[in-house]
């Protein structure tokens, strides 16, 4: 199963596509829509640069993301769960317990989760708290 356009559209409305480096709220250097990995300080992309990098990255983040659930999902919850990780990172999604509770088929536990994942450096993030909510319906739509 792969991400629908709703999806997408999530994670594109919370990431935003900035086509000059800067550094997020933990200071993370990144660009376009959300990329992190090898950004600089002064990098620049353009629009199909960014488009194109998001296109290839969120096919890696929907296979690794499938190929740790065990139990059926539908295709909401698969969205929110690709949302999460792209945003917290493949190895956090797969140690988290929400991962755990979908795999034991606890999927109104797996969405209480979703709100725990609302900090970047031990801070409470209104951004991401408001990301979470919006995933958490998301999967339980």
């Amino acid at each position: 199963m792969n991400i629908s356009e709703e999806g997408i559209k999530l994670i594109k409305s919370f990431e935003g596509c900035k086509l000059q480096a800067y550094q997020d709220g933990g200071g993370v250097w990144t660009i376009g829509w959300g990329h992190t990995s090898g950004v600089k300080m002064g990098d620049t992309c353009t629009q199909a640069e960014a488009d194109a990098l998001f296109d290839m990255e969120i096919d890696l983040y929907q296979e690794a993301v499938s190929a740790l659930i065990k139990a059926p999902v539908m295709q909401c919850e698969l969205d929110a769960m690709v949302s999460l990780a792209y945003n917290i990172g493949v190895s956090a999604f797969k140690n988290s317990t929400l991962l755990k509770l979908v795999n034991k088929m606890d999927y109104l536990g797996a969405s209480l989760e979703f709100g725990k994942w609302n900090q970047d450096n031990s801070k409470v993030i209104p951004g991401l708290v408001r990301r979470r909510e919006a995933e958490r319906k998301l999967f339980m739509s």
